[in-house]
């Protein structure tokens, strides 16, 4: 098996299908492991029909019978391409996401053009680390199959959250001319008008690709987004309300509900919905502002004043490793419970067996390291975000490494990882704010103002804390109006009974 170090060797710009094959190797060559020769042998009828039986039985969520044929179809002479990949999406959708990436390499390993294993594995690298570092991979594919229509797609999206959003159009257009029919021509186009300020354009797109229709969770998402725009707060309640269900652990969509329940004047539902959470050190200052705004609506102002005073305080660095919350499955919740009462010591045990029973889990090696951070081993948290990283690396797992590596007193580890992120999740406004504070206090004031104005171009403007520091970056650079105009912005969305203090 080829390491899953592998997976950080990836070329920055398109290169030739030649190329490509030749950087693979050397990836699997630099990680220890000998590289296999391309298979050229003809294909197996009898294994193709147990690969596609597979795919047939995952797609239904019959991942043991999958795995019978797969391995059926294993003893069926030399190994090839296409069962390496298969065996890589069981393997990903039974939660063995370590020995995935295993078996992505195997399959680039017999075949360097294949290009569904040159699509999963540039899936598996924007999981990882982010959309700038995947979109090689991605140019890859479509090098080796320029009719791969879920690689248009997924390249489209890509181009689209990094902020190319001309080139995800063209990209679009190539989807448009193999598939004109696909809904995801449509839902893309939709999120493209979305971001552009056209919600009747993105509605008419997403009524078009039929996939909010179909329940699809993202075009959901997108649905309820654009309801907000058009101030069916109701609807967009109702949405996200179903959304939230599904997904328990989503901070934003629960954001995004209790600003839907406080602009339809539901203040009451909101209030008893997000009161508890709202009251917890981990909620979010929006969300906390958010509860305080329903309080204050229903004259309950005592209730109202220290949500307040939270919400526009400077933020908290602190933070809280295992958040417990309701619709947990039952192995989180538990460990989770276990955090909140401050029981690190039971909460790392606990964390120690699952990663013992299921060691190729990505979900669980986060867990363990969440629970060592919470107990204040910084070491072993890092060592085992290590893992789960090399998986998916959402912001909330990078600022918890960040503060790690700040507990160790490696401010410049700290920085680095910002920065990646950054540069993988161009549009994250608060790993862009993180990534300005850290500047602000190595005095880079330049680059920290350009970043804080991206923040701000892109939402940011409604955090007076990120205000304020714009304000402090244009004071040190010698501009002094620009500097009296952010503090009156911050100084605007502060409440009065705080202004005054």
């Amino acid at each position: 098996m080829i390491s899953s170090s592998s997976m950080t060797c990836r070329p920055r710009r398109p290169v030739a299908l030649l190329v490509m094959a030749v950087l693979l190797a050397g990836c699997a060559q630099s990680a220890g492991t000998a590289v296999g020769q391309p298979d050229t042998a003809p294909q197996n009828p009898a294994r193709l029909r147990l690969i596609g039986a597979a795919n047939e039985q995952m797609a239904d969520g019959k991942l043991a019978e999958a795995g019978r044929l797969l391995d059926e179809a294993q003893g069926l002479g030399p190994e090839n391409a296409d069962l390496w990949l298969a065996i890589a999406r069981l393997r990903f959708r039974g939660g063995e996401h370590l020995t995935a990436i295993e078996a992505a390499d195997r399959a680039l390993q017999l075949g360097p053009d294949h290009a569904p294993a040159l699509l999963m594995r540039a899936l598996m690298v924007r999981d990882a680390h982010g959309f700038a570092d995947a979109l090689p991979w991605f140019e890859a594919a479509l090098t080796a199959d320029r009719t791969n229509k879920d690689a248009w797609a997924e390249y489209a999206a890509t181009l689209g959250d990094s902020g190319r959003h001309r080139d995800m159009l063209n990209a679009l257009r190539e989807l448009a001319k193999l598939a004109p029919d696909d809904s995801r021509v449509f839902y893309l186009q939709a999120v493209l008008a979305q971001r552009g300020s056209r919600p009747v354009l993105a509605r008419s797109l997403l009524e078009r690709s039929g996939m909010a229709a179909r329940g699809v969770p993202a075009a959901l998402l997108l649905d309820a987004l654009i309801n907000l725009d058009q101030g069916n707060y109701d609807s967009a309640a109702q949405q996200l309300e179903t959304l939230s269900a599904r997904q328990p652990a989503n901070a934003r969509l629960r954001e995004l509900l209790a600003r839907a329940l406080l602009l339809s004047g539901r203040e009451t539902e909101l209030v008893k919905r997000f009161a508890t959470e709202a009251a917890r050190p981990e909620a979010s200052a929006y969300l906390v502002m958010l509860v305080a705004r329903a309080h204050e609506r229903l004259g309950d102002r005592a209730s109202a004043a220290p949500l307040l005073e939270r919400a526009f305080a400077e933020p908290s660095v602190a933070l809280v490793a295992l958040a417990d919350r309701p619709g947990l499955p039952a192995p989180t919740a538990d460990l989770r419970k276990r955090g909140a009462a401050a029981d690190w010591a039971g909460a790392r045990s606990m964390a120690a067996d699952f990663r013992t029973r299921f060691p190729a889990s990505a979900d669980f090696a986060q867990l363990a390291g969440d629970a060592a951070f919470g107990g204040g081993d910084a070491d072993a948290a890092l060592a085992a975000y290590a893992p789960a990283a090399s998986i998916r690396r959402p912001w909330s797992l990078t600022r918890k490494a960040v503060e790690a590596y700040r507990r160790k007193d490696d401010d410049l580890a700290a920085d680095t990882l910002l920065a990646r992120h950054v540069a993988g999740e161009p549009d994250n406004i608060a790993a862009l704010a993180a990534l300005a504070q850290a500047l602000a206090r190595r005095k880079e004031w330049e680059r920290s103002a350009l970043l804080l104005d991206h923040a701000i171009a892109l939402g940011g403007g409604h955090d007076p804390a990120l205000l304020v520091l714009r304000a402090d970056a244009a004071r040190a650079l010698g501009q002094r109006d620009a500097a009296e105009r952010f503090s009156a912005l911050a100084a605007d969305l502060r409440p009065p009974a705080l202004t005054r203090r």
